[in-house]
C-alpha cells in the first residue's frame, strides 16, 4: 500500500524507488503483484508515461488515509511512554537499526534499550509477557500461533541476495539469476531464534527449485556468515549488510526474492504495555 500510495504520488517508477529508498525493480514487482491480488490495474504505464486508472484512484485516498492513521497510532504509543522502551532490532546492520537511529534523532528524549534477539521467533515469547515492548521481523512460519494480544504494521520489503566467498564463481557476476543460483547448492544455516528466517529460506528454495548442499544449526548471522566462509557453499542474506573479509555479496534477480518485515508490538494492558504507561502519562 505505502509503495502504491507513493507511486501515485511520484507518478514515476525511478523517483518513487528513490523516495522508498528501494530498487525499482522490487517496487515494479510489488506493484504488479498488488494488482493481481486485486485483480484490476492500478497504473497505466509505458516506458515514459506513468498514470493511474479509477480503480488507484480510490484504493490511493483510502490507502493514504489508513497509512497515516496506522503510522500515527504507532509513533503515539512509542513517544507517549514515561519509561525506557525495550525495542528488539534483532541484529545489528539490518533496517531495523536504521529506524532507530531514526528515533534518536525525532525523539532525543526518550529513552529506550536496544536488544538483539536475532530472531522473531526468539522475541515472540517476551513480546507475549510484554517484557519487550516492541520487536521486528517476519512475523511468519514461526512455528507456534502469533497470539492475538500482538499488533503488527508492515515496515518494508528486503531484497535478498547471495551471499559467496570473494573467490567463488558466482562473485564474477554483478548479478545472479535464480536460475543460475539452481547450478551453486546452498548454505542453509538455521537456529531456534530465527525460525521465521528457516521457514522463508525452505519456501524459496522450494518455488524455485534450488538445490541444498548442508544444512548447520549455529547462533546468530556471525555463525551464519563463519559456515559460509569455512564450507565454500553460498547462502541467501540482505546484500546491504556489513560483511567481514573473504565475503561477499550478490543481487539475485529473475524475480528478486523479498523478505517481509514488520513491527510487532503487545497491545493489552499490562506492567510493562505500552497501553498501561499511556493511560498513566495521561492521567
Amino acid at each position: 500500500m505505502r509503495y502504491a500510495v507513493t507511486l501515485a504520488d511520484e507518478l514515476h517508477f525511478g523517483r518513487a524507488a528513490s523516495r522508498l529508498t528501494i530498487a525499482q525493480q522490487p517496487l515494479s514487482a510489488q506493484i504488479r503483484t498488488l494488482e493481481k491480488r486485486l485483480g484490476v490495474p492500478l497504473f497505466t504505464r509505458d516506458r515514459r508515461h506513468v498514470a493511474l486508472t479509477p480503480a488507484s484512484e480510490t484504493f490511493v485516498e483510502r490507502g493514504r488515509r489508513l497509512l497515516v492513521v496506522d503510522a500515527e497510532r504507532l509513533v503515539n504509543e512509542i513517544t507517549h511512554t514515561c519509561t525506557p522502551l525495550r525495542i528488539d532490532v534483532v541484529a545489528e546492520g539490518l533496517p531495523s537499526t536504521l529506524l532507530i537511529h531514526h528515533l534518536r534523532t525525532q525523539a532525543p528524549d526518550l529513552p529506550f534499550e536496544v536488544l538483539q534477539s536475532h530472531g522473531m521467533a526468539a522475541a515472540l515469547p517476551r513480546l507475549l509477557t510484554v517484557d519487550l515492548d516492541l520487536a521486528f521481523g517476519r512475523p511468519f512460519g514461526l512455528g507456534r500461533p502469533f497470539g492475538a494480544a500482538l499488533a503488527t504494521m508492515p515496515m518494508g520489503l528486503d531484497p535478498i541476495g547471495v551471499i559467496v566467498p570473494t573467490d567463488h564463481p558466482l562473485a564474477d557476476q554483478d548479478e545472479v539469476p535464480l536460475a543460475a543460483l539452481a547450478d551453486h547448492p546452498l548454505l542453509i544455516h538455521s537456529a531456534d531464534e530465527s525460525a521465521e528466517w528457516q521457514d522463508w529460506v525452505e519456501q524459496a528454495v522450494a518455488a524455485f527449485g534450488l538445490k541444498v548442499a548442508t544444512r548447520i544449526r549455529g547462533h546468530g548471522r556471525t555463525s551464519a556468515l563463519a559456515a559460509v566462509q569455512a564450507l565454500r557453499h553460498p547462502a541467501f542474506g540482505l546484500t546491504s549488510a556489513h560483511l567481514p573479509d573473504g565475503l561477499t555479496a550478490r543481487p539475485l534477480t529473475d524475480p528478486v526474492p523479498l523478505h517481509p518485515w514488520h513491527a510487532v508490538w503487545n497491545t493489552t494492558s499490562g506492567t510493562r504495555s505500552m497501553t498501561a504507561r499511556i493511560r498513566a502519562s495521561h492521567e
